[in-house]
């Protein structure tokens, strides 16, 4: 496996694999890899010639300071774990290297309005895309692959995809859940046992709001269930809604594209998840 450290090794492996006529497949991560970055690793290699795993906790997308001092890192794990998934190359480059002081520029999303990240996190996406835009011009015409998990992100990359006409394809991976239901997150590390068995609730809660808005329930009411549920159960909850992809704008009648998607605290680790209502299909 080979290790990339700057911007300028990551350009030339990337094009240089392209040039020789080899697909790359790009999977980001935050690095604290675990099964769902090894679901993404494995859809990868299934597709492509050649793998490259980025690791990279980009500071532009935190809003909360101390939310970024407390994200696990874990990079001679994650090295060791990538090395055994036979993966070709990984990037892991140092803030000042994929950020230059000082900044000039940055990716802003001036029409991008949900009632979800976007509003609860101020900057959250402008941070995703400006990385993501970086990453994207250094891989090229390959293919870059994000989780469902993160619902709303992989939807602000396709739009800016698509509107920026970059030659990346961007692949959608379904959400991998631990036995319980819970979507598998590098902040799930920072939960206690209990807390995790509490964090299993948020799929079973929504996985019951969908099947309730399948059989003709009104989107208040099943919101309302849902949340009251959560917070039975000792739950902040920080947002619970239905909306309709791609814009991913509120809606009070569902489609069959319609997912159901939370923000909460368990044990104040902030997590995230979405299920859909129908099968995606328009």
């Amino acid at each position: 496996m080979r290790r990339l450290l700057h911007p300028s090794e990551m350009v030339e492996y990337c094009y240089g694999s392209f040039r020789s006529g080899s697909l790359v497949g790009l999977v980001p991560t935050m690095g604290a890899l675990h099964g769902g970055h090894q679901a993404l690793v494995a859809r990868a290699k299934d597709e492509c010639d050649l793998v490259v795993t980025s690791i990279f906790v980009n500071p532009l997308q935190f809003n909360d300071p101390a939310d970024l001092e407390k994200y696990p890192r874990s990079l001679q794990d994650d090295l060791e774990a990538l090395e055994a998934l036979a993966v070709d190359a990984v990037f892991t480059p140092e803030p000042d290297e994929m950020h230059p002081e000082p900044r000039v520029f940055s990716v802003a999303l001036v029409g991008w309005q949900t009632e979800m990240e976007s509003t609860s996190r101020p900057g959250h996406f402008s941070g995703v895309a400006t990385v993501v835009m970086k990453l994207l011009a250094m891989l090229g015409p390959g293919r870059a692959y994000f989780g469902e998990k993160d619902f709303e992100q992989l939807a602000v990359v396709k739009r800016m995809v698509e509107e920026f006409h970059l030659p990346a394809s961007v692949v959608s991976c379904p959400t991998v859940r631990d036995p319980g239901g819970l979507a598998l997150s590098s902040r799930n590390r920072r939960l206690s046992a209990a807390g995790v068995e509490r964090a299993r609730s948020l799929y079973s809660v929504l996985t019951k709001a969908s099947l309730d808005l399948q059989a003709g329930r009104s989107v208040q009411e099943s919101v309302a269930t849902a949340r009251l549920s959560l917070e039975e159960r000792g739950i902040d909850v920080e947002y619970l809604v239905v909306a309709d992809p791609p814009l991913l704008r509120r809606v009070e009648a569902v489609s069959k594209l319609s997912r159901v998607f939370v923000a909460a605290r368990v044990e104040g680790v902030r997590l995230i998840d979405n299920v859909a209502v129908g099968d995606g299909k328009p």
